[in-house]
């Protein structure tokens, strides 16, 4: 009785031990089957990433900076980026509401009188669509502007730029345009020049140098006078507008020599010629020295002395010989 039972004994220990190992084998098979074990980086990214659903602590905060590092310097760098671009945004969008980028020039307020500083090239080139070694000089061909660049560029490499009276206490008003008139690609200065407080002009104005670089001035001696191509839109049957040169002899922001022409009002173009010994210094420097081209810097085409509203097209800018 007593060898029954311990033999009894025996084979119960037995199973209850083989029943152990073989719930740890299973429970050991179940571990290495499950995913987390030899995780892919996806597995990773999900176990470390909390999921919208799922709510973290402190620590999952903490465990996503130190694993995912390189995704939070994307997040970061993808920040800066949204920023900078909303930054740039309202930058442009204030330029173009003054008219310094895009298809205007609005200088109802810009700096400067009447023919720009003094030695200096007051229009330089920003951007412009070619180098300046593909541009041509306007003394090589005549040519200052045919509206060919895209606007404000010229096509001699220089730039247009817009001046009023209103640095002098003046209230003129104007714009400069890029518009297709009457089947033709042209600057149009439009607004309306005012007399008061001793005010009483509006231009569009262009360097005349394709590199400031090397030289400030053009020699213009070969050539007769000034030719341009105009259509004027306005309130009388013709209208006179100037064209201002200046060159080495004009020592204050206000001396040119200027010449006058006149155009007739209505919807077709038409070229009008200034010669060079039409143009009448006026203010230090030039007043009192004969009009010389072979050191031209500056060409304004200007509405001045006389209340009016002002719609001038201009086509074309040349140097023309006789």
């Amino acid at each position: 009785m007593i060898l029954l039972n311990s033999f009894s004994y025996n084979i119960a220990w037995t199973y209850l031990v083989l029943l152990c190992a073989e719930s740890k084998v299973q429970a050991f098979q179940h571990h290495l089957q499950r995913p987390h074990h030899h995780p892919s980086q996806q597995d990773l990214y999900h176990h470390v990433v909390p999921s919208p659903t799922r709510t973290t602590n402190s620590n999952s905060n903490k465990i996503i900076h130190l694993c995912a590092t390189e995704n939070d310097e994307n997040m970061v760098k993808s920040s800066d980026v949204v920023e900078k671009t909303k930054k740039r945004e309202k930058v442009m969008a204030f330029l173009r509401k003054v008219g310094a980028v895009g298809g205007n020039k609005d200088f109802t307020t810009a700096m400067g009188v009447d023919e720009g500083p003094v030695g200096k090239n007051s229009n330089p080139m920003k951007e412009i669509a070619k180098t300046k070694s593909a541009y041509k000089w306007c003394t090589e061909t005549g040519l200052i502007d045919d509206m060919s660049q895209p606007f404000p560029g010229s096509a001699s490499g220089s730039e247009w730029a817009g001046f009023t009276d209103q640095v002098m206490g003046g209230i003129s008003k104007g714009i400069c345009t890029r518009e297709t008139v009457e089947g033709r690609q042209c600057n149009v200065m439009k607004g309306k020049v005012s007399l008061y407080n001793n005010g009483g002009f509006i231009q569009m104005a262009t360097a005349l140098s394709t590199d400031p670089a090397k030289s400030l001035t053009v020699d213009a001696s070969n050539f007769d006078g000034v030719e341009l191509d105009v259509l004027y839109n306005g309130e009388d049957d013709v209208e006179k507008f100037n064209v201002h040169l200046r060159n080495s002899a004009c020592l204050r922001q206000f001396s040119s020599y200027r010449g006058t022409f006149t155009c007739k009002n209505g919807k077709s173009w038409e070229t009008v010629k200034i010669p060079f010994s039409d143009f009448v210094g006026y203010g230090p420097g030039s007043s009192e020295t004969p009009f010389d081209p072979s050191e031209l810097r500056r060409l304004g085409i200007v509405a001045i002395g006389k209340a009016m509203e002002v719609y001038l097209a201009v086509s074309g800018v040349r140097f023309y010989k006789n």
